[in-house]
């Protein structure tokens, strides 16, 4: 039993020690000078905080061109081991003179010390490049003399050397071959000493016996950091800076109006920090683990990633190669056709000229039928030979190859091809697209519109992103609403929320992937269902004036001759003529919306509504009035016009001219404006490029909005004991421009007196 607890002991002792090595060996990577890859002796902090050796940081300094700047920070006394003069006690010890504190305060005082000429107007500044970061950095002007060691990792180190026994063990310095073990070390004589010879060193009496002994070590490091320019102890931290300084540098201009606070507070803070960020790693060594699997996943993914690319890659290009030497043979192929046909012609002819020549061929033949002496076989004979020789006698005067030698037309222009080779690249993923806000509206549906940025590479299809703003937020991510593989760079989002604000985003796909989304675009909704209406050009008054377009959407005043004759009535009192066009649907229940644009050039325009019987008694009789209402018996004291006064007005009019809204509460008979909280009567704002109207028929109210930004302008009451229609209304010349709807909806309509109502 108890052997099985030895064995249990023993077991997890070293699986401990398993643990402690592992971290060990893993630290070690921590404590590797970057330059010489080995464990850091006497390292030095560079102003961009990573460290490197002393012997080191020389040395590439060499290589830089700086000579006589790689002094020693440290500025440490000489090791007894070092000289030959001191390896014995029994022979003379010379000490090196210590620089007096008033040479230090003079050079510190006036800025002066080797290697710098008093008064340089331009002093060297050293540039250091850091093989940490990759980047150079300034080491001042006293160069490696200016920077501090860094202890606390000497300390590490050597901790680090002594655990996993790094090195074998540290021999004695003072000793005769063969050295013995070093069981101690001296700071102060920067040496390691056995037994023997620390007693011979340090003798009975003098002042080197008051020497500390420490551990034996290959690096001795002073007692505490010293100022690199006053050699004085460091006390205090300023933060400006982020810099070590002494009492005498806190006191110095260079660090005027700085936060300097004492060494303390600043170990204190600094170490709390630390240790809070450890604390924090150490709890989540799961999630650690967890990201290190992720990192590991990934890390196998993108090898089988790239070796699947490189695959596509060589098999693409293989795939051209194919080509090409198709292409090649089909064309070598076409060039050697041509070629055997010119050969075969110009072969025929050559023949034909070497028929030609004295004693061969057809010259031969020829001669000798001239020999012939029998006339009518001479006859029979020479017939065909006459011929023959006629078209050679033809040939040779007009002599010309019966082929061109030259393959100029075979030639190929493959600077295009060559251009597209080299230019062959990677497909990137499409660039963030740009929203046309110009472009982009709400209305009855959300028509969203972009484009590509000029150097991007080409989308296949996009997908758009859209959401409300205006409800409570879900916990967890934010839910977006998506749709996929839309083609074009414009679409339809169909039956959007009333009311509503919606945020909207696209992002281009093509082989390559996703790209990035586009910045956020936010819409407003109508705040009622949109009412989908034409311009009635059939009712009211002065339709000669009227221009109505085809489409039933658009109308414009076009006073001409009348206007200048109702101008010249005015100055004998009479009014201006009104020209009304009504729409061509009648609201009786729920909430409406619609917009218009009007012409900022137009005179004086009225845009808003009315109930229909009070529109028909008001313009089907009347032809000269100022507005809309008219009244009938305003002459008379039979109490009718309190009554009026007091019940809900049966028209609201928004009036507009000369790109001005006029704004105000007085004037409700001339101008249907009746709102109680609306701004001082003669307001002005300007004319936005959309007007809207929201019609609410049960709470009998109408707004006026800005169709754009959706900003109330105005709102007023309105009677709505019956149907209820749009209304524009001209004095003297102006353009009305109904909203188009982005999709058209089918309606059914019945007529109501001569209206349609929307049921």
């Amino acid at each position: 039993m108890a052997e099985g607890e030895d064995m249990q002991t023993f077991t997890s002792i070293m699986d401990a020690l398993v643990r402690i090595s592992t971290s060990m060996k893993n630290m070690e990577k921590e404590l590797l000078c970057p330059v010489c890859q080995e464990m850091y002796k006497q390292p030095l902090v560079l102003p961009c905080t990573h460290n490197v050796c002393q012997a080191c940081a020389r040395e590439v300094l060499g290589q830089q061109g700086y000579l006589g700047h790689g002094g020693d920070p440290s500025s440490e006394p000489t090791s007894p081991a070092s000289t030959p003069s001191t390896r014995s006690p029994r022979l003379s010890r010379r000490t090196l003179p210590k620089p007096e504190r008033l040479d230090r305060l003079l050079k510190s005082g006036f800025g002066t010390y080797p290697g710098r000429k008093r008064g340089a107007l331009h002093p060297q500044v050293i540039m250091f490049p850091c093989p940490a970061c990759q980047g150079d950095v300034e080491l001042g002007e006293r160069g490696l003399a200016g920077l501090f060691r860094n202890l606390t990792l000497e300390r590490v180190v050597e901790r680090y050397r002594h655990s996993v026994s790094v090195g074998g063990a540290i021999l004695c310095q003072l000793c005769k071959p063969p050295p013995l073990e070093a069981t101690k070390g001296c700071t102060e004589c920067r040496a390691t000493f056995c037994n023997e010879c620390f007693k011979l060193f340090h003798p009975w009496g003098t002042q080197k016996a008051q020497h500390e002994p420490t551990l034996p070590t290959l690096s001795f490091r002073p007692k505490g950091l010293m100022c690199p320019d006053h050699k004085e102890e460091v006390t205090h931290y300023c933060k400006t800076c982020q810099r070590l300084v002494c009492q005498l540098c806190r006191v110095r201009r260079t660090h005027s109006g700085h936060k300097i606070t004492p060494v303390l507070s600043a170990y204190q803070a600094l170490k709390d920090k630390l240790t809070k960020t450890l604390t924090y790693i150490l709890g989540n060594q799961d999630t650690v683990q967890t990201q290190i699997c992720e990192l590991e996943e990934t890390v196998r993914h993108t090898e089988v990633s790239g070796q699947q690319a490189k695959e596509e890659v060589s098999q693409l290009v293989r795939g051209l190669g194919a080509v090409l030497e198709e292409k090649r043979a089909s064309l070598l192929q076409a060039i050697e056709e041509c070629q055997q046909e010119r050969l075969a012609r110009l072969s025929t002819q050559l023949q034909e000229h070497r028929s030609l020549l004295d004693g061969s061929g057809l010259v031969g033949y020829a001669q000798e039928v001239l020999k012939e002496t029998d006339q009518p076989c001479f006859v029979q004979a020479a017939k065909q030979l006459h011929n023959r020789i006629a078209r050679a006698t033809e040939a040779l005067q007009t002599f010309q190859p019966a082929a061109n030698s030259s393959f100029r037309h075979c030639q190929l222009d493959v600077g295009r091809e060559m251009k597209l080779l080299t230019e062959l690249n990677f497909l990137r993923v499409p660039e963030a697209p740009v929203i046309d806000t110009q472009r982009t509206f709400a209305y009855d549906q959300i028509f969203l519109c972009w484009r590509l940025p000029p150097h991007s590479p080409p989308a296949w299809h996009y997908t758009i992103e859209f959401r409300r703003t205006d409800v409570p937020a879900q916990p967890g991510p934010t839910h977006w609403q998506r749709r996929e593989e839309v083609r074009g760079t414009s679409a339809l989002l169909e039956n959007p929320d009333t009311g509503s604000v919606y945020v909207l985003r696209v992002r281009g796909c093509n082989k390559a992937g996703f790209g990035e989304y586009s910045e956020d675009v936010h819409l407003h909704t109508p705040p009622a269902p949109v009412l989908h209406f034409f311009l009635d050009g059939r009712w009211g008054t002065s339709r000669e004036r009227l221009a109505i377009s085809k489409d039933q959407r658009a109308v414009r005043s076009v006073p001409g001759l009348p206007l200048l004759l109702a101008a010249e009535r005015l100055l004998t009192g009479c009014h201006l003529s009104v020209d009304v066009v009504l729409g061509d649907v009648a609201v009786t229940q729920g909430r409406s919306y619609w917009a218009c644009a009007v012409d900022p050039a137009s005179y004086l325009v009225k845009v808003g509504v009315g109930l229909e019987s009070k529109l028909q008694e008001s313009f089907q009789g009347a032809s000269d009035v100022i507005s809309p209402r008219y009244d009938p018996d305003s002459g008379h004291d039979s109490g009718a016009e309190d009554a009026t006064v007091e019940a809900l007005p049966p028209f609201a009019f928004l009036t507009i001219g000369m790109g001005k809204i006029l704004l105000g509460s007085g004037a409700s008979s001339n101008a249907g404006l009746t709102g109680r909280d609306g701004p001082a009567a003669g307001c002005t704002v300007p004319l936005p490029p959309r007007l809207g109207i929201c019609l609410d028929y049960e709470q009998g109210r109408v707004s006026f909005l800005d169709a754009v930004s959706f900003r109330g302008l105005l709102e007023c009451p309105l009677d709505c004991s019956g149907p209820v229609c749009p209304a524009f209304c001209f004095i003297g010349g102006g353009a009305v421009q109904l909203q188009e709807p982005v999709g058209t909806k089918p309606e059914r309509k019945v007529t109501i007196g001569g209206f349609a109502k929307l049921d």
